[in-house]
């Protein structure tokens, strides 16, 4: 299926009215969309929406965009800047090893998913970098992961955040071959030695989306320095099965029982700060006026 434009906006404008200042957007590989397609749609929101941020797009799609109009992935990229995007989620980074991707994303392999990460950071973008684990991958595998981030890390400079997370496996054909599941105790391990490994990465992502909330808040406390967005609207991994849901309120409570002080940020980790007297009502708890998603020590 393919969003109206129209229906994008009506998005935009809820989130605005919210206190969003951005929009993460993502789709399938349409066989039939060259790089116009794209363009034009940034262009439309850029001009209604001039100080609103796009964070849009994956590697495979910009994959799919080079291949079905023929452009490198620095024209690609160098062209939808130009439109207006202004940075881009590192989805279908699955584990980035062949031996694993071959057997559950043939959208691109490992090579080409850095090779865009790469252009994106070579035109100036910058980008977050994932991790999908749990998909019959093993240590190794995901050592091997670790090590490529951090290189092209070293390489680039370009990404923002590292945001590990485990398959949600429920209502998906691959759940069916898979036995096994890591465990939260697997997830915070991960999410630990993230920390530790990519000492490049400045910011570590705790994904209470696919863990949990409860999860999602003690990650803060092994190496995770982020409680990432408010989801207005995911359709992605609760198709999957993970259903977890919280309002901004909900999410800055976590991060203050968690020991922390909550800053909004923006989707490049630029500090926000609004009128609060303006988005909150009188009656609300005086522990929950900061508005904001992310945290700081």
């Amino acid at each position: 299926y393919v969003t109206t434009v129209e229906r994008i906006c009506e998005k935009i404008d809820e989130t605005i009215a919210l206190g969003g200042t951005g929009v993460l957007m993502q789709g399938g590989l349409h066989p039939d969309f060259g790089i116009e397609w794209y363009e034009d749609l940034l262009r439309t929101l850029h001009a209604r929406y001039p100080n609103f941020q796009l964070h849009c797009f994956s590697p495979p799609e910009i994959h799919n965009i080079h291949l079905i109009s023929g452009l490198s992935y620095v024209e690609v990229l160098t062209r939808l800047k130009a439109a207006g995007l202004n940075s881009m989620p590192g989805g279908g980074g699955e584990i980035l090893d062949d031996e694993v991707r071959k057997r559950v994303s043939t959208k691109c392999n490992t090579d080409e998913w850095l090779a865009v990460m790469r252009a994106v950071h070579q035109v100036g973008l910058r980008s977050t970098a994932t991790m999908m684990f749990g998909i019959g991958d093993s240590i190794v595998h995901r050592v091997r992961h670790l090590q490529r981030v951090r290189d092209l890390q070293d390489e680039t400079g370009g990404f923002t955040a590292f945001i590990p997370w485990t398959f949600q496996r429920e209502n998906t054909a691959l759940g069916r071959r898979i036995t096994e599941e890591p465990t939260g105790i697997d997830y915070l391990k991960m999410l630990a030695v993230s920390r530790l490994f990519l000492d490049n990465i400045e910011h570590i992502q705790s994904s209470w989306l696919t863990q949990g909330l409860r999860l999602g808040q003690v990650a803060l406390r092994f190496g995770a320095d982020d409680m990432g967005s408010v989801m207005i609207e995911e359709n992605v991994v609760s198709a999957a099965g993970a259903h977890n849901t919280a309002d901004e309120k909900m999410l800055r409570h976590l991060i203050r029982t968690a020991g922390f002080r909550p800053q909004q940020r923006d989707i490049l980790y630029r500090p926000v700060n609004r009128d609060e007297s303006a988005k909150i009502d009188a009656s609300d708890s005086a522990t929950l006026r900061e508005l904001s998603v992310a945290f700081a020590d």
